[in-house]
């Protein structure tokens, strides 16, 4: 089979299994974390709707059937590219901190940190108000036709997954004892849904009818997307959760506080669109955000492993996967230093450094062969932060955090969606939405849904380049990927995962791009990730040295890691990663499409 993100023939594995095919075919590729969302984008290819109108239609989707990994009330970033101009955007769906989320306020509540959950930590909700400006600006279709599918499952009801229905009994207490509204919402029995239950959420069905009957008037389809956005941003929306969220509710600090968001935070977000960051690797151009997020750490991962002989970047073995997880405590520790949403000037410098050939080469001449159990950020000439080093309790997370993805020991708990579209005309893009889950805070009532946590990412240090301030986007973990050959986009990528989703990015890249494998042998292959980097999450602890590895890895490759120091967890031998990729072959004319099989969730569609 032939790989259009490597260029050449695919390398078969061992034993040649993978658990789908890669798909392959001319028209269009859709792949998601959700066979319903997947589903949906395809149906709107199959209508002549492109790209941009089926990842919308399939973002909303997500917004219901997985209510416990992403939200209306949240974020997303995506990565893509038009038929007509190649190169690669960043669409900046990441809200800001409201107007009274200052450090003074937060301290003046008594906490050290952001909570993990409750509306305190909301940062203005981007998700919805990004997706009607790609769908107004790139897409084809009118809002009532990308809504359907999404009202449809809302009403008619979806099948729970397994892993929603454990949420939902992890947060049972919390949500009847001191969150009702969200009680009503999702126990409307008044009891706790069970796996593969239908359930419904009227009240989104609702908020999305209300949005198409704001813009029924407009002149134009661009205007009446427009209505849609002002109902949301100013009208009924913004009024409901600001009014909601003011009022004391319980947060993961053990009290309850007010959340600060007001109307008029949710007035001031616009999303925008800017150049990617990128990096040239074998040939490829790898394109990911910039500073304010967590992309620039896939892209430093690989200079500082484009140092290395081949057979030290091989996932399957002890030499690469301790020289990978090595490069990426720090790159890692590079984003605790320095990331952070920064003036433009100051972005550009520092983002230049790091990703500067003799940086790199420092930094690769820093991996020894015992695992490193220190926090080494490095020296670029610029004022750095050292994050407070809390180490990891075996103690398992409080009710209500949505994050992290994986717990230290291994287990998936879930925290974000991902979809890839490309269709026939050579759109493409790379989304992931995350943020606003149920399990956030109080959902608000008539509107269903909550508000996200995401500046649980910041901190309340002045110092940090990740600090909480008005108008300051908190540095987030979503991280989709775009690879470009020649100038031509070839592949999108992307994983949920949290301080996971480059780590596992970077396996499907080293698999694909140096050892020829195809998307499904790269994303079937084991997994690991190291946990050696403080948290982007409440409470932001770390584990020096630790490593989370599928035991499909084979007891000699563990026993060997052991040996070399690394504080090692073996994880179930399907458990880590959620990845999805859709590429093109410009040349040829060919699609491919694969998706993640673990959790029997993710699925991959096209013809």
């Amino acid at each position: 089979m032939f790989n259009p993100i490597s260029g050449s023939k695919a390398a078969p594995l061992a034993d040649g299994f993978t658990t789908r095919p890669t798909l392959q075919g001319s028209f269009g590729m859709s792949a998601s974390t959700h066979w319903l969302a997947t589903a949906t984008s395809q149906a709107v290819l199959e209508r002549d709707g492109n790209a941009f109108d089926a990842a919308v239609a399939a973002a909303f989707v997500l917004h219901v059937v997985e209510p416990h990994l992403n939200g209306p009330g949240g974020d997303l970033v995506a990565l893509f590219a038009t038929s007509t101009v190649s190169d690669p955007m960043v669409l900046v769906g990441q809200g800001h901190a409201p107007r009274g989320a200052t450090v003074e306020h937060f301290t003046a509540e008594g906490l050290d940190h952001v909570p993990g959950a409750g509306a305190l930590a909301a940062a203005v909700p981007g998700a919805v108000v990004s997706w009607l400006w790609l769908l107004a600006e790139h897409g084809t279709w009118e809002l009532p036709d990308v809504l359907a599918y999404a009202i449809h499952y809302a009403e008619r009801g979806h099948a729970i997954v397994p892993r929603l229905a454990r949420v939902l009994a992890t947060v049972e207490d919390l949500f009847r004892e001191h969150w009702p509204s969200s009680w009503r919402l999702w126990m409307p029995d008044g009891r706790l849904p069970q796996p593969h239950e239908v359930i419904t959420n009227s009240d989104y069905a609702t908020t999305l009818r209300r949005l198409i009957a704001a813009g029924a008037g407009a002149a134009t389809r661009k205007g009446r997307i427009g209505a849609a956005r002002e109902a949301w941003q100013r009208g009924f929306v913004a009024s409901a959760a600001a009014d909601f969220t003011a009022r004391p509710h319980r947060h993961s600090s053990g009290r309850d506080h007010a959340g600060v968001i007001r109307v008029e935070d949710f007035a001031d977000f616009e999303p925008t669109v800017e150049h990617a960051a990128t990096l040239e690797f074998r040939g490829v151009t790898v394109a990911k955000t910039g500073l304010w997020g967590q992309g620039p750490v896939l892209l430093q991962a690989l200079a500082i492993l484009d140092h290395f002989d081949d057979r030290f970047l091989d996932p399957a073995t002890a030499d690469g996967i301790h020289t990978i997880t090595e490069a990426v405590k720090l790159a890692m520790a590079d984003r605790e230093a320095h990331y952070g949403h920064l003036d433009a000037d100051e972005a550009d410098r520092v983002l230049t450094r790091l990703l500067s050939p003799g940086y790199a080469e420092q930094r690769a001449a820093m991996i020894g062969a015992r695992a490193s159990m220190a926090f080494r950020p490095g020296d670029i000439g610029h004022a750095s932060f050292r994050p407070p080093l809390v180490e990891a309790s075996p103690m398992a997370a409080g009710a209500g955090l949505g994050e992290p993805t994986v717990q230290r020991s291994g287990e998936t708990r879930g925290d974000t969606c991902h979809l890839d579209v490309v269709d026939r005309h050579g759109n493409i893009i790379s989304a992931t939405p995350s943020g606003g889950w149920l399990q956030s805070s109080p959902a608000i009532p008539g509107l269903g849904f909550c508000l996200g946590t995401r500046l649980q990412m910041t901190w309340l240090d002045p110092a940090a380049p990740s600090r909480l301030e008005p108008g300051r986007r908190p540095r987030t973990t979503l991280t989709p990927t775009l690879l470009l050959r020649d100038g031509e986009p070839v592949a999108a990528l992307g994983t949920p995962g949290g301080d996971q989703q480059d780590q596992w990015q970077l396996l499907y890249l080293l698999r694909t791009l140096v050892f020829g494998q195809t998307p499904q042998q790269a994303i079937d292959a084991p997994a690991f990730h190291t946990t050696a980097v403080p948290s982007s999450f409440w409470p932001r602890t770390w584990t020096p040295g630790g490593l989370v590895v599928e035991e499909r890895v084979g007891t000699p490759v563990v026993e060997e890691l052991i040996g070399r120091g690394h504080a090692v967890t073996l994880s179930d031998p399907w458990s880590l990663g959620r990845l999805s990729c859709v590429s093109r072959d410009p040349a040829r004319g060919q699609l491919q499409a694969a998706a993640n099989a673990r959790g029997a969730q993710g699925y991959a569609a096209g013809r």
